[in-house]
């Protein structure tokens, strides 16, 4: 029995022997295989991610001028108005009858007037001849100088009551869309202050508002001053809406607006993007989510985000050199790109990045690199970490 079983041994360490092509030491573990893939430099968009809020690039309240009753709404609620079009009729009779007042006033003011200049004219030319006191010419020029600044006044009286008249017929200060009209048919508006009557919202193109880390922004300026990264100048700099679905709106936009200062109770820093709406798919006061693209990191790696660890110093991986060995290679992480992080600093074209086995693989020690499968796809932008 015992010379079976020590035959059996015999013969399964002759196998394990050929098998490894080698005699095994004794109490030593062979090599164990890890996954790894092979990295590449290359250019890569930085795009950074954030919530957002859409608003119109041009909104006005449209309000009732002068008092008076509404007659009729003279427009489609939420339909697309142009500039000067009539919105909103209010009686125009008592404002006419004020016209008319003022012109009235300006013909006996008038008439006052010339009676007053003959008079003066007249009494110039008798004082010439001593037939007239010099008090009558000075009362007589001032006449004629009170006469014609109530000309004045009278003149002003009409243009303002014009003015009102026209108020009666309220347009569209801007082209946009017209919301909802505020009042009803026969209400009585203007009475002490400018009764809103509807809004009026420009929406193609259409802003979008968000906000973006100052930490991020600064890491980006550091970077940008190492020759690491390309940052976009003002509108080169592409904005993309993601709707409440998670698909992409289809037209692109541009950053417009970026602060100069840092909001102290959120740490971030404002930005506003300009899209165009054509088909008016967008909204004001939708809340969507923004792909900034903010540059393109001049020399990025791709690195699966399970191969990326974490220790007190920072982020490091695990790379098999040509020998075999395991080492650990700090990076510095620069933002996400899908399932992949995005590496600045810290590798070289043609690493062997561990990303199966790392519970198996330790510095210094020796494994067997395998290519993974399916390496990770390509991606053609990179965002934000934790955005």
């Amino acid at each position: 029995m015992h010379s079976r079983l020590r035959l059996i041994s015999a013969a399964v360490a002759a196998l394990f022997v050929a098998a490894c092509g080698k005699d095994p030491v004794p109490g030593e573990m062979p090599p164990p295989e890890v996954g790894v893939v092979v990295v590449h430099a290359r250019p890569v968009p930085l795009v950074r991610e954030a919530s957002a809020r859409l608003a119109p690039t041009r909104a006005s309240d449209v309000r009732a001028r002068v008092p008076g009753v509404v007659q009729k709404r003279l427009y489609k609620e939420g339909s697309m108005v142009k500039e000067g079009q009539p919105l909103v009729q209010i009686d125009p009779a008592p404002l006419r009858a004020q016209l008319a007042a003022a012109l009235a006033n300006l013909e006996q003011a008038d008439a006052a007037a010339k009676n007053a200049s003959v008079t003066a004219q007249r009494n110039r030319e008798l004082t010439k001849q001593q037939l007239v006191s010099r008090m009558q010419l000075d009362d007589s020029e001032a006449l004629e100088r009170t006469t014609a600044a109530q000309v004045s006044a009278a003149k002003a009286q009409v243009d303002t009551a014009r003015i009102n008249l026209s108020y009666a017929n309220v347009t569209a200060p801007i082209a946009g869309r017209a919301g909802q009209m505020r009042v009803l048919e026969g209400a009585l508006v203007g009475q002490g202050e400018a009764t809103l009557l509807t809004t009026v919202e420009q929406v193609d193109p259409i802003f979008v508002f968000f906000d973006q880390p100052a930490s991020d922004f600064e890491r980006l300026q550091r970077a940008q001053a190492a020759g690491q990264v390309t940052i976009s100048e003002g509108n080169k700099a592409e904005v993309r809406v993601i709707r409440a679905d998670g698909s992409e709106y289809p037209h692109p936009g541009t950053l417009s607006f970026s602060d100069y200062s840092v909001n102290p109770s959120t740490g971030a820093v404002a930005f506003r993007g300009v899209i165009p709406n054509p088909d008016r798919m967008l909204l004001p006061g939708m809340y969507v989510n923004v792909r900034l693209t903010a540059g393109v990191l001049n020399k990025g790696f791709e690195v699966p985000q399970l191969a990326v660890q974490r220790d007190a110093q920072g982020s490091f991986v695990l790379a098999v050199g040509a020998d075999g060995t395991v080492a650990a290679k700090r990076v510095d992480v620069i933002s996400s790109i899908g399932a992949n992080w995005l590496i600045g600093e810290g590798l070289a074209d043609g690493d062997q990045v561990i990303v199966s086995g790392l519970q198996l693989s330790r510095p210094g020690m020796k494994v067997v690199p395998k290519p993974v499968d399916e390496p990770p796809p390509p991606a053609t932008a990179a965002s934000a970490p934790g955005s």
